[in-house]
């Protein structure tokens, strides 16, 4: 069976929300590769804002994450904050994209993340190996992207204008669930 995004299909919004709410495991039957090595860095920080959008509409922190193969540009791992939906201290973005790829050498990937990552998430980026991180705001949040390059990982920004405030509009509405994703529950008072 022909993938559905192959190398005659645009590559547009609608496209890229199929990939975001497909689960990682399908996307080889919903896109070829040939698509895939199509999507730009400004596509793939989309698909992780349509992610971190999926965790606002949930009621969760607006916050996700790609993971791509640097080589063929396939998606690896996918995931958004479930801090509130899963009851779930630590899961944010970067870990549940972490825990969708698996076991694998993250020496040759990419993490596109919508926001800068927290400390923990930062370590975890170092720890595992990723040689490229891709950040879509460091508008609402920063201060990682020099502890990530200490440790030999490549940062760029790619500010997404809509990720931006979508995180904007977040923090306005729920400061105390802001705090609490970055501080923990006792920092949630603050």
């Amino acid at each position: 069976m022909k993938p559905l995004l192959n190398t005659g299909t645009e590559v547009t919004e609608s496209t890229l929300a199929a990939i975001a709410h497909m689960p990682t495991a399908s996307l080889p039957v919903l896109m070829s590769d040939d698509f895939a090595r199509r999507l730009s860095d400004a596509d793939l920080m989309r698909i992780a804002v349509l992610l971190a959008r999926k965790s606002y509409a949930e009621g969760g922190c607006p916050i996700g994450a790609v993971i791509v193969d640097n080589a063929t540009r396939r998606i690896l791992g996918k995931g958004h904050n479930t801090l509130v939906q899963e009851n779930h201290p630590y899961n944010h973005g970067e870990t549940a994209a972490i825990r969708d790829a698996g076991r694998i050498d993250f020496s040759r990937t990419t993490l596109f993340t919508s926001l800068s990552p927290c400390d923990v998430c930062a370590t975890l980026l170092y720890m595992r190996g990723f040689s490229r991180v891709v950040v879509g705001d460091v508008t609402n949040a920063s201060g990682t992207e020099a502890l990530l390059r200490s440790k030999g990982v490549q940062v760029e920004v790619l500010e997404d204008v809509r990720g931006i405030g979508l995180y904007a509009r977040f923090r306005a509405d729920n400061p105390a669930l802001d705090r609490e994703d970055w501080k923990g529950v006792s920092g949630a008072g603050e």
